[in-house]
């Protein structure tokens, strides 16, 4: 179960643990050798990490400039690289169980980008068709 709930005085801990992993593995992927994950680097972009209530599963979202195409490769990286990182998070978090890393495409970006576009195509054509 992924808790997504503020208490009275701030977000709760597996809220304030995901960011943290967030923020580590952002990190720590500049440490990453692995061509497919090195090559698109610059490209690529932790969106989020949701922990189950036990800590042993997170679940990363990642999304690349480099497009779906890539999505695949970028995958099997990350996937490579996910022991390499787990170990590397136990030595910078405070708790006792580090989650299993699970790497999942995150296309939000890309559909609000496709959206974007569609939305800025009517309003063109409107405009256009206004005009005449």
């Amino acid at each position: 179960m992924v808790t997504r709930q503020a208490h009275g005085h701030g977000f709760s801990r597996s809220d304030r643990v995901a960011e943290q992993i967030r923020r580590d593995l952002t990190e720590l992927l500049r440490q990453v050798k692995d061509p497919r994950v090195a090559e698109v680097l610059p490209l690529l972009t932790i969106t989020d990490v949701e922990v189950t209530s036990d800590y042993t599963h997170a679940k990363v979202f990642y999304t690349s400039l480099a497009g779906a195409e890539r999505a695949k490769d970028i995958a099997k990286g990350l996937g490579h690289a996910a022991i390499f990182l787990r170990r590397e998070l136990g030595r910078r978090l405070r708790i006792h169980h580090i989650p299993e890393l699970h790497f999942t495409y995150d296309a939000s970006v890309e559909r609000g980008s496709r959206l974007s576009r569609l939305i800025d195509e009517v309003v063109a054509a409107d405009a256009s068709s206004g005009e005449q």
